[in-house]
């Protein structure tokens, strides 16, 4: 009951996609969002703060559905990609360790969460019962009237003297093959700069995603336009982003992307789940964290990322090493999700720093994704 309440709540407010991670707590009002929003089921909390920017920055309107101990997955991500491009965030989190509690590891973060949000300049609203579920509205306006995040802390509470009635049937899993084993790999030929190069010409009127550090700076060196999104930081959300973006437009969507980014991530099987038909994931792999000063990755000593793109339900999948092969890779008009794994040599160009503000980068994109 008290769920559905919320589930109108949500649509009132103009909600057309929905990120989330179940708590056993909260666990009716996850499977009702699944009947009736566009729902994006996360492998990790922080996914869903990249998931929510791409939705933003094509016009949508999302929220993050969460158990609360997620937000500490999830601060680096809110502080360095929400807050950092002023983009709205409105997160409902079933608030553990607090309201009879039992299980002892969901106390020691959760009872701390209201400091540990304060300390981080993060708004944040309790719901203590039933009564309060309006409360979640002005969340919902809030973050979207001031451009932030803030966070609903909802008690378990909330969910006593009502019975939602939801379906819990499991889709039948799909019989598909999957070819494991060892495979000849073509050799390197260049750098990251010399791939991003020869990627450029190939992206025609998709809306870009560029992964962190140094790949955004020799991206916009390579050549800048409106309609790439620049990452400033937000370690692994390069391709999050690029999954909610996919999902909000049906322009096409290239991500820009790195092995060690990809290999810290779980985004890929949400991708796959998700199957967006206009989603590209092109993965840099040099085996290094090429930003850092290369060290390296376990891609480096044996990880596949195009094996691990495969089991996670990619219908088309390739590796390629030459100017070439990306090309054809990039242009194969093939329906998505797609993940193209470019072999590179670990190195750096020297390049500028990007002469753009995050709030630059943020509104010209929005304007781009949108035609204007």
């Amino acid at each position: 009951m008290h769920e559905e309440i919320i589930a109108d709540l949500l649509a009132e407010k103009g909600i057309d996609l929905v990120a989330s991670l179940p708590c056993d707590r909260a666990g009716d009002l996850c499977f009702l969002l699944t009947e009736r929003f566009q729902t994006v089921g996360l492998m990790r909390e922080e996914d869903g703060v990249g998931v929510s920017a791409g939705a933003v920055l094509a016009g949508k309107r999302p929220v993050v559905v969460i158990q609360s101990s997620g937000l500490g997955n999830m601060l680096n991500a809110i502080l360095s990609l929400t807050v950092t491009f002023g983009l709205p965030l409105p997160i409902l989190a079933s608030w553990r360790g607090v309201y009879r509690e039992k299980i002892p590891a969901q106390i020691p973060f959760n009872t701390r969460l209201p400091a540990i949000l304060e300390a981080s300049g993060i708004p944040y609203t309790v719901v203590q019962d039933a009564g309060e579920i309006g409360k979640i509205g002005e969340v919902i306006d809030d973050a979207f009237l001031h451009s932030r995040p803030h966070v609903a802390l909802i008690s378990p509470k909330v969910w006593e003297g009502g019975k939602c009635e939801v379906c819990r049937d499991l889709p039948p899993r799909p019989c598909r093959p999957c070819i494991l084993g060892e495979r000849p790999l073509p050799a390197p030929v260049t750098e990251r700069f010399g791939a991003i190069r020869a990627i450029v010409p190939h992206l025609g009127d998709a809306a870009v995603v560029c992964n962190i550090g140094v790949p955004s700076k020799e991206l916009y060196a390579a050549g800048d336009r409106p309609l790439t999104f620049y990452m400033l930081g937000s370690y692994t959300q390069a391709s999050a982003i690029g999954l909610g973006l996919a999902l909000s437009t049906e322009r096409r969507v290239v991500v820009i992307d790195g092995d060690g980014s990809l290999l810290g991530s779980s985004i890929l099987p949400v991708i796959a789940a998700s199957a967006p038909k206009n989603l590209a994931v092109v993965c840099l792999d040099n085996g290094a964290f090429g930003s850092t000063g290369n060290q390296p990755t376990c891609a480096c000593t044996g990880a596949d990322l195009e094996v691990a793109a495969i089991a996670a339900g990619f219908p088309r999948t390739c590796t390629v090493a030459d100017e070439g092969a990306i090309a054809s890779a990039l242009d194969d008009p093939s329906p998505g999700p797609a993940f193209v794994r470019v072999l590179i040599r670990p190195g750096n160009a020297d390049v500028p720093n990007i002469p753009l503000s995050p709030a630059e980068i943020r509104d010209r994109f929005m304007a781009a994704v949108k035609g204007r």
